[in-house]
C-alpha cells in the first residue's frame, strides 16, 4: 500500500506516530529506544512518503528517543531531508499543545511532519479533520497504530490558522518493512 497524494493542497500535514519501541528494563519512557520491529517499520514509514512525493519541507519531532530514531531512519530513505526541529511539548502533547507546535510553523512551509505519539496524535489527527476520503476517518478511530502515517490537506494561507474540522483526510497507511 502507499500513500496517495491529493491534488494540489495549499498545505499538507502528515502526522507519523513513532515505530514500535522497546521496553527495557530501568530504562525511562522518554529514553526507550526502537524495537527490531520499529527499525524496520521507521523507513518503510520513509520510503512511503518518497514513493507518494510527500516530502516535508520541515519536520517537528518529539524529543523522546524512539521518535528521533524514527525520524533518522525515515529520512535516511529521502535524498535531501528537510530540517527537524526537536520539540519537547510534542513528548506526552494532547491536542491543544500540538497545535501550539503546529501554529509557529513559518509561512513558508508547506508541508509538515509531526511525529510523536499518542494518544495525541490519533486525538489531533480526528480534531483537524473536518472529513476523510473513503473510510480514513473510521480507519484512525479504529486504531492509529505504531509507524502510522496521516495525510491532511487544507488551504489555509498559514499554520496559525489551522482548527477544528479545517483538514481533509486523505490517506492513512501503516507502512512495515519486510523481516528479515
Amino acid at each position: 500500500m502507499t500513500v496517495r497524494a491529493a491534488g494540489g493542497p495549499r498545505r499538507r500535514l502528515i502526522v507519523l506516530r513513532h515505530a514500535k519501541s522497546a521496553w527495557p528494563d530501568g530504562v525511562p519512557d522518554h529514553e526507550r529506544p526502537l524495537a527490531t520491529r520499529g527499525r524496520r517499520d521507521a523507513p518503510a514509514a520513509g520510503r512511503a512518503l518518497a514513493e507518494a512525493d510527500l516530502l516535508p519541507d520541515l519536520a517537528l519531532c518529539s524529543t523522546a528517543v524512539r521518535a528521533r530514531e524514527t525520524w533518522e531512519l525515515a529520512a535516511r530513505e529521502w535524498g535531501t531531508p528537510p530540517t527537524v526541529l526537536l520539540d519537547g511539548r510534542l513528548y506526552g502533547a494532547d491536542v491543544p499543545e500540538l497545535l501550539e507546535a503546529v501554529r509557529e510553523v513559518p509561512e513558508h512551509v508547506r508541508t509538515l511532519l509531526v511525529i510523536g505519539h499518542n494518544p495525541g496524535l490519533e486525538e489531533l489527527v480526528l480534531e483537524l479533520a473536518g472529513d476523510g476520503l473513503d473510510d480514513t476517518v473510521d480507519r484512525v478511530r479504529g486504531k492509529f497504530p505504531t509507524s502510522a502515517v496521516a495525510v491532511l490537506v487544507w488551504h489555509g494561507s498559514s499554520w496559525h490558522e489551522l482548527g477544528a474540522g479545517d483538514a481533509l483526510l486523505t490517506d492513512v497507511v501503516v507502512p512495515r518493512g519486510k523481516k528479515e
